[in-house]
Protein backbone atom coordinates (compact mmCIF):
# COMPACT_ATOMS: atom_id res chain seq x y z
CA UNK A 1 0.00 0.00 0.00
CA UNK A 2 1.06 3.38 -0.97
CA UNK A 3 2.80 5.20 2.48
CA UNK A 4 0.91 8.62 0.80
CA UNK A 5 -2.49 6.64 0.74
CA UNK A 6 -1.73 5.12 4.31
CA UNK A 7 -0.88 8.25 6.07
CA UNK A 8 -4.35 10.16 4.67
CA UNK A 9 -6.71 6.67 4.75
CA UNK A 10 -5.45 7.07 8.85
CA UNK A 11 -6.06 11.19 9.18
CA UNK A 12 -9.48 10.65 7.77
CA UNK A 13 -10.28 8.23 10.30
CA UNK A 14 -8.55 10.19 12.76
CA UNK A 15 -10.83 13.09 11.39
CA UNK A 16 -13.80 10.99 12.26
CA UNK A 17 -13.02 10.03 15.85
CA UNK A 18 -12.24 13.96 16.56
CA UNK A 19 -15.46 16.32 16.70
CA UNK A 20 -16.01 19.84 16.41
CA UNK A 21 -18.59 22.60 16.58
CA UNK A 22 -19.64 22.25 13.25
CA UNK A 23 -20.53 18.11 13.98
CA UNK A 24 -22.41 19.60 17.16
CA UNK A 25 -24.27 22.02 15.11
CA UNK A 26 -24.96 18.61 12.57
CA UNK A 27 -26.06 16.59 15.57
CA UNK A 28 -28.52 19.19 16.66
CA UNK A 29 -30.21 19.61 13.00
CA UNK A 30 -29.90 15.26 12.84
CA UNK A 31 -27.70 15.85 10.03
CA UNK A 32 -25.43 12.69 9.05
CA UNK A 33 -21.95 13.76 9.99
CA UNK A 34 -20.69 11.13 7.17
CA UNK A 35 -21.67 14.22 4.66
CA UNK A 36 -19.27 16.14 5.91
CA UNK A 37 -16.32 13.62 4.76
CA UNK A 38 -18.58 12.63 1.61
CA UNK A 39 -18.75 16.39 0.43
CA UNK A 40 -14.92 17.12 1.75
CA UNK A 41 -13.45 13.88 -0.37
CA UNK A 42 -15.39 15.51 -3.90
CA UNK A 43 -13.05 18.55 -3.16
CA UNK A 44 -10.08 16.58 -2.44
CA UNK A 45 -9.94 17.61 1.17
CA UNK A 46 -9.06 21.45 0.08
CA UNK A 47 -11.54 23.81 0.62
CA UNK A 48 -12.86 24.16 4.49
CA UNK A 49 -14.93 27.14 5.51
CA UNK A 50 -15.09 28.35 9.46
CA UNK A 51 -17.32 31.43 9.97
CA UNK A 52 -20.29 32.88 12.03
CA UNK A 53 -21.74 35.74 13.72
CA UNK A 54 -20.04 35.91 16.86
CA UNK A 55 -20.31 38.37 20.57
CA UNK A 56 -16.72 39.50 21.77
CA UNK A 57 -15.73 41.25 24.61
CA UNK A 58 -11.97 42.63 24.79
CA UNK A 59 -10.81 45.63 27.08
CA UNK A 60 -10.17 47.74 23.72
CA UNK A 61 -13.57 47.11 22.37
CA UNK A 62 -15.82 46.60 25.11
CA UNK A 63 -18.68 44.44 24.08
CA UNK A 64 -18.78 43.65 20.52
CA UNK A 65 -20.49 41.48 17.76
CA UNK A 66 -18.84 40.20 14.54
CA UNK A 67 -18.71 38.19 11.43
CA UNK A 68 -15.93 35.85 11.77
CA UNK A 69 -14.56 34.08 8.53
CA UNK A 70 -11.64 31.51 8.15
CA UNK A 71 -11.28 30.31 4.43
CA UNK A 72 -8.60 27.70 4.60
CA UNK A 73 -7.69 25.34 1.30
CA UNK A 74 -4.93 23.83 -0.21
CA UNK A 75 -3.88 25.29 -4.03
CA UNK A 76 -1.66 21.82 -4.15
CA UNK A 77 -2.14 18.24 -3.95
CA UNK A 78 1.64 17.47 -2.94
CA UNK A 79 1.46 16.14 0.89
CA UNK A 80 4.52 18.94 1.71
CA UNK A 81 1.60 22.06 1.12
CA UNK A 82 1.12 23.99 3.25
CA UNK A 83 -2.41 25.31 4.05
CA UNK A 84 -3.31 29.26 3.13
CA UNK A 85 -6.12 31.00 4.80
CA UNK A 86 -8.16 34.17 4.62
CA UNK A 87 -9.07 35.65 7.30
CA UNK A 88 -12.14 38.05 7.33
CA UNK A 89 -13.61 40.02 10.35
CA UNK A 90 -15.70 42.67 10.17
CA UNK A 91 -17.10 43.94 13.68
CA UNK A 92 -18.74 47.05 15.20
CA UNK A 93 -18.52 47.70 19.00
CA UNK A 94 -19.77 48.53 22.42
CA UNK A 95 -17.68 51.64 22.43
CA UNK A 96 -18.39 52.40 18.20
CA UNK A 97 -15.52 51.03 16.33
CA UNK A 98 -15.60 50.16 13.10
CA UNK A 99 -13.25 47.49 12.57
CA UNK A 100 -12.81 45.75 9.06
CA UNK A 101 -9.55 43.70 8.29
CA UNK A 102 -8.61 40.88 5.13
CA UNK A 103 -5.90 39.17 6.12
CA UNK A 104 -4.70 36.48 3.42
CA UNK A 105 -1.92 34.00 3.35
CA UNK A 106 -1.97 31.96 -0.20
CA UNK A 107 0.59 29.39 -1.09
CA UNK A 108 1.06 28.55 -4.11
CA UNK A 109 1.47 25.10 -6.02
CA UNK A 110 4.46 23.24 -4.19
CA UNK A 111 5.15 26.27 -1.99
CA UNK A 112 7.08 28.35 -4.78
CA UNK A 113 5.49 31.78 -3.89
CA UNK A 114 3.58 33.25 -0.56
CA UNK A 115 1.32 36.07 -0.80
CA UNK A 116 0.25 37.37 2.17
CA UNK A 117 -1.08 40.64 3.33
CA UNK A 118 -3.09 42.44 6.28
CA UNK A 119 -5.72 45.32 4.98
CA UNK A 120 -8.04 46.96 7.55
CA UNK A 121 -10.35 49.57 7.92
CA UNK A 122 -10.50 51.36 11.53
CA UNK A 123 -12.82 54.22 12.73
CA UNK A 124 -11.31 53.90 16.29
CA UNK A 125 -12.21 55.31 19.62
CA UNK A 126 -9.28 54.33 21.75
CA UNK A 127 -7.31 55.03 24.87
CA UNK A 128 -3.74 56.00 24.73
CA UNK A 129 -1.49 56.27 27.66
CA UNK A 130 2.15 57.96 26.48
CA UNK A 131 5.51 56.54 25.64
CA UNK A 132 7.47 53.97 27.56
CA UNK A 133 7.35 51.78 30.05
CA UNK A 134 7.01 54.08 33.58
CA UNK A 135 3.51 55.27 32.31
CA UNK A 136 0.53 54.80 34.36
CA UNK A 137 -3.08 53.89 33.62
CA UNK A 138 -3.93 57.38 34.94
CA UNK A 139 -1.58 58.49 31.98
CA UNK A 140 -4.21 57.77 29.81
CA UNK A 141 -5.75 59.95 26.58
CA UNK A 142 -8.86 59.57 24.96
CA UNK A 143 -8.45 59.81 20.87
CA UNK A 144 -10.64 58.82 17.68
CA UNK A 145 -9.15 58.67 14.27
CA UNK A 146 -9.81 57.00 11.10
CA UNK A 147 -7.26 54.47 9.87
CA UNK A 148 -6.47 52.69 6.58
CA UNK A 149 -3.61 49.77 6.48
CA UNK A 150 -2.42 48.26 3.35
CA UNK A 151 0.67 45.65 3.95
CA UNK A 152 1.18 43.38 1.07
CA UNK A 153 4.00 40.99 0.28
CA UNK A 154 5.17 38.52 -2.14
CA UNK A 155 7.42 36.16 -1.47
CA UNK A 156 9.59 33.39 -3.36
CA UNK A 157 11.20 30.61 -2.37
CA UNK A 158 14.64 30.75 -2.42
CA UNK A 159 15.11 26.90 -1.00
CA UNK A 160 13.43 24.75 0.76
CA UNK A 161 11.21 26.62 3.74
CA UNK A 162 13.55 29.96 3.17
CA UNK A 163 11.57 32.79 1.05
CA UNK A 164 12.27 36.15 0.05
CA UNK A 165 10.56 39.45 -1.74
CA UNK A 166 8.97 42.73 -1.46
CA UNK A 167 5.77 44.49 -0.17
CA UNK A 168 4.70 47.69 0.04
CA UNK A 169 2.73 49.48 3.58
CA UNK A 170 0.75 51.85 4.05
CA UNK A 171 -0.87 53.40 7.37
CA UNK A 172 -2.67 56.73 6.60
CA UNK A 173 -4.76 57.92 9.76
CA UNK A 174 -6.66 61.14 9.82
CA UNK A 175 -9.13 63.55 11.51
CA UNK A 176 -7.25 62.29 14.92
CA UNK A 177 -8.81 64.32 17.50
CA UNK A 178 -7.85 63.81 21.09
CA UNK A 179 -10.61 63.91 23.33
CA UNK A 180 -11.32 65.64 26.62
CA UNK A 181 -8.27 67.08 27.27
CA UNK A 182 -8.09 69.79 30.12
CA UNK A 183 -7.22 72.98 29.00
CA UNK A 184 -3.83 74.12 28.86
CA UNK A 185 -2.72 70.08 29.60
CA UNK A 186 0.51 68.89 27.43
CA UNK A 187 0.07 65.22 26.20
CA UNK A 188 2.39 62.50 25.70
CA UNK A 189 1.12 62.92 22.39
CA UNK A 190 1.53 66.90 22.09
CA UNK A 191 5.07 66.54 23.29
CA UNK A 192 6.13 64.19 20.71
CA UNK A 193 4.28 65.73 17.77
CA UNK A 194 0.52 66.13 17.51
CA UNK A 195 -0.84 66.39 13.80
CA UNK A 196 -4.35 65.82 12.54
CA UNK A 197 -3.41 63.13 10.09
CA UNK A 198 -0.04 61.24 9.55
CA UNK A 199 0.73 58.93 6.60
CA UNK A 200 3.72 56.34 6.20
CA UNK A 201 3.94 54.96 2.99
CA UNK A 202 6.88 52.96 2.12
CA UNK A 203 8.63 49.80 0.65
CA UNK A 204 9.52 46.48 2.98
CA UNK A 205 11.94 43.66 1.74
CA UNK A 206 10.77 40.73 3.65
CA UNK A 207 13.15 37.09 4.86
CA UNK A 208 11.06 34.16 6.08
CA UNK A 209 11.84 30.33 7.44
CA UNK A 210 9.06 28.33 7.99
CA UNK A 211 8.67 25.12 8.24
CA UNK A 212 5.18 24.97 9.72
CA UNK A 213 2.22 23.37 7.42
CA UNK A 214 -0.52 25.06 9.54
CA UNK A 215 0.02 28.84 10.34
CA UNK A 216 -3.78 28.46 12.09
CA UNK A 217 -2.84 26.19 14.71
CA UNK A 218 0.55 24.55 14.16
CA UNK A 219 1.53 21.37 15.21
CA UNK A 220 5.12 21.77 15.26
CA UNK A 221 7.77 23.90 13.10
CA UNK A 222 9.43 26.84 13.41
CA UNK A 223 8.91 30.65 12.38
CA UNK A 224 11.19 33.60 11.28
CA UNK A 225 10.17 36.39 10.04
CA UNK A 226 12.49 39.67 9.52
CA UNK A 227 10.78 42.71 8.01
CA UNK A 228 12.71 45.62 6.82
CA UNK A 229 10.53 48.78 6.07
CA UNK A 230 11.91 52.28 4.22
CA UNK A 231 9.18 55.35 4.42
CA UNK A 232 9.71 57.54 1.50
CA UNK A 233 8.56 60.80 1.36
CA UNK A 234 8.71 60.39 -2.57
CA UNK A 235 6.34 57.68 -1.94
CA UNK A 236 3.73 59.87 0.07
CA UNK A 237 4.96 59.07 3.71
CA UNK A 238 5.03 62.31 5.33
CA UNK A 239 8.64 61.60 6.42
CA UNK A 240 11.42 59.69 5.90
CA UNK A 241 11.55 56.53 8.56
CA UNK A 242 12.98 53.05 8.71
CA UNK A 243 12.03 49.97 10.97
CA UNK A 244 12.91 46.57 11.33
CA UNK A 245 10.43 43.68 12.58
CA UNK A 246 11.50 40.70 13.83
CA UNK A 247 9.32 37.63 14.06
CA UNK A 248 10.44 34.52 15.64
CA UNK A 249 8.12 31.39 16.84
CA UNK A 250 9.17 27.53 17.82
CA UNK A 251 6.73 24.84 18.48
CA UNK A 252 8.23 21.87 21.03
CA UNK A 253 5.56 19.18 21.03
CA UNK A 254 6.97 17.44 24.73
CA UNK A 255 5.87 13.87 23.42
CA UNK A 256 6.04 11.63 20.57
CA UNK A 257 2.56 10.07 22.48
CA UNK A 258 0.92 13.47 22.92
CA UNK A 259 -0.53 16.51 20.68
CA UNK A 260 -0.22 19.00 23.41
CA UNK A 261 2.77 21.80 21.86
CA UNK A 262 4.85 24.28 23.47
CA UNK A 263 4.80 27.35 21.88
CA UNK A 264 7.45 30.21 22.44
CA UNK A 265 7.38 33.53 20.35
CA UNK A 266 9.45 36.53 20.05
CA UNK A 267 8.14 39.54 18.31
CA UNK A 268 10.30 42.43 18.02
CA UNK A 269 9.60 45.79 16.66
CA UNK A 270 12.23 48.69 16.58
CA UNK A 271 12.51 52.08 14.60
CA UNK A 272 16.25 51.71 12.85
CA UNK A 273 16.50 55.74 12.00
CA UNK A 274 13.61 58.85 12.03
CA UNK A 275 10.80 59.54 14.12
CA UNK A 276 7.41 57.53 13.21
CA UNK A 277 4.06 59.03 13.79
CA UNK A 278 2.56 58.97 16.69
CA UNK A 279 -0.13 56.14 15.92
CA UNK A 280 2.74 54.53 13.71
CA UNK A 281 5.38 53.78 17.06
CA UNK A 282 5.39 49.98 18.29
CA UNK A 283 2.64 49.30 20.59
CA UNK A 284 0.50 46.08 22.04
CA UNK A 285 -2.06 44.64 19.98
CA UNK A 286 -0.90 46.15 16.71
CA UNK A 287 0.89 43.23 15.56
CA UNK A 288 -1.20 41.63 12.34
CA UNK A 289 -3.70 39.89 14.51
CA UNK A 290 -3.59 42.13 17.26
CA UNK A 291 -2.59 39.07 19.78
CA UNK A 292 0.99 40.76 21.82
CA UNK A 293 1.07 41.67 25.35
CA UNK A 294 -2.91 39.84 26.25
CA UNK A 295 -3.09 41.31 29.89
CA UNK A 296 -2.79 44.48 28.89
CA UNK A 297 -5.60 46.94 26.51
CA UNK A 298 -4.30 47.56 22.98
CA UNK A 299 -1.84 50.79 23.21
CA UNK A 300 -1.29 50.59 26.53
CA UNK A 301 2.48 50.62 26.12
CA UNK A 302 3.85 52.44 23.13
CA UNK A 303 7.82 53.83 22.07
CA UNK A 304 10.15 53.85 19.80
CA UNK A 305 11.48 50.29 20.15
CA UNK A 306 9.49 47.63 21.81
CA UNK A 307 10.74 43.64 22.53
CA UNK A 308 7.93 41.06 23.16
CA UNK A 309 8.72 37.29 24.69
CA UNK A 310 5.71 34.93 25.38
CA UNK A 311 5.15 31.47 26.27
CA UNK A 312 1.98 28.99 25.81
CA UNK A 313 1.12 25.51 26.60
CA UNK A 314 -1.54 23.95 24.65
CA UNK A 315 -3.23 21.04 25.61
CA UNK A 316 -5.99 18.58 25.12
CA UNK A 317 -9.02 18.00 27.37
CA UNK A 318 -11.39 15.64 25.34
CA UNK A 319 -9.93 12.48 23.83
CA UNK A 320 -12.57 13.82 20.87
CA UNK A 321 -10.22 17.21 20.49
CA UNK A 322 -13.65 19.39 21.31
CA UNK A 323 -12.09 20.55 24.06
CA UNK A 324 -8.47 22.23 24.84
CA UNK A 325 -6.74 24.22 27.12
CA UNK A 326 -3.52 26.85 27.90
CA UNK A 327 -1.70 28.63 29.75
CA UNK A 328 0.50 31.14 28.98
CA UNK A 329 2.81 34.15 30.13
CA UNK A 330 4.52 36.97 28.34
CA UNK A 331 6.65 39.98 28.79
CA UNK A 332 7.04 43.15 27.33
CA UNK A 333 9.34 45.98 26.95
CA UNK A 334 9.38 49.42 25.80
CA UNK A 335 12.43 51.75 25.35
CA UNK A 336 12.46 54.99 27.25
CA UNK A 337 11.94 58.26 24.71
CA UNK A 338 15.11 60.08 26.88
CA UNK A 339 17.88 57.92 26.71
CA UNK A 340 16.75 54.80 23.68
CA UNK A 341 17.11 52.15 26.89
CA UNK A 342 15.09 49.48 27.98
CA UNK A 343 14.71 49.95 31.62
CA UNK A 344 10.74 48.64 33.01
CA UNK A 345 9.29 44.52 31.93
CA UNK A 346 5.29 44.58 31.71
CA UNK A 347 4.24 41.04 32.18
CA UNK A 348 1.53 39.27 32.18
CA UNK A 349 -0.04 35.22 32.60
CA UNK A 350 -3.18 33.76 32.12
CA UNK A 351 -5.16 30.85 30.71
CA UNK A 352 -7.77 30.18 28.62
CA UNK A 353 -10.22 27.03 26.86
CA UNK A 354 -10.08 25.87 23.10
CA UNK A 355 -12.90 25.18 21.43
CA UNK A 356 -12.66 23.06 17.76
CA UNK A 357 -14.27 24.78 15.13
CA UNK A 358 -13.22 23.26 12.10
CA UNK A 359 -11.31 19.73 12.82
CA UNK A 360 -10.38 19.98 9.13
CA UNK A 361 -8.54 22.84 9.25
CA UNK A 362 -7.22 22.55 12.77
CA UNK A 363 -9.22 25.64 13.67
CA UNK A 364 -9.59 26.85 17.84
CA UNK A 365 -12.32 29.50 18.83
CA UNK A 366 -9.55 30.78 21.21
CA UNK A 367 -10.70 32.59 24.83
CA UNK A 368 -8.63 33.82 27.37
CA UNK A 369 -8.16 35.54 30.29
CA UNK A 370 -5.09 37.48 31.28
CA UNK A 371 -3.33 39.50 34.35
CA UNK A 372 -0.95 42.44 33.91
CA UNK A 373 0.41 44.54 36.88
CA UNK A 374 -1.28 47.59 37.82
CA UNK A 375 -4.59 45.80 37.89
CA UNK A 376 -4.70 45.47 34.32
CA UNK A 377 -6.76 42.23 33.40
CA UNK A 378 -9.05 41.25 30.63
CA UNK A 379 -10.49 38.69 28.18
CA UNK A 380 -9.06 38.07 24.42
CA UNK A 381 -10.55 35.98 21.96
CA UNK A 382 -9.34 35.04 18.56
CA UNK A 383 -10.18 32.65 15.92
CA UNK A 384 -7.55 30.62 14.81
CA UNK A 385 -4.31 30.34 17.78
CA UNK A 386 -2.91 33.58 18.97
CA UNK A 387 0.83 32.60 17.45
Amino acid sequence: MDSGFKKNKEHLLDLRRQRDLIDIGYLIIKKNLALRFDTTHKKTVRLHISGSPTPEYSLATGFAANITGNIAFYLSHDESANISSILFSPTYTQKKQIIAPIQPAIWTKNNDYYIYGDWRFLKYPEKTFGLGGYTLPSDTTQLDYYYVRISQFFLRKIVKNLYAGIGYQLDNHWNIRQLNVPPGKITAFDSYGFSKSSVSSGVAFNVLYDTRRNSINPEGGFYGNMVFRQNLVVLGSDQNWESLLIDVRKYFRLSENSENILGIWSYNWLTISGNPPYLDLPSNGWDTYSNTGRGYVQSRYRSKNMVDLEAEYRFGILNNGLLGGVVFANAQSYSEISNNRFEVIEPAIGAGIRIKFNKFSRTNVCIDYAIGKNGSNGIFTNLGEVF
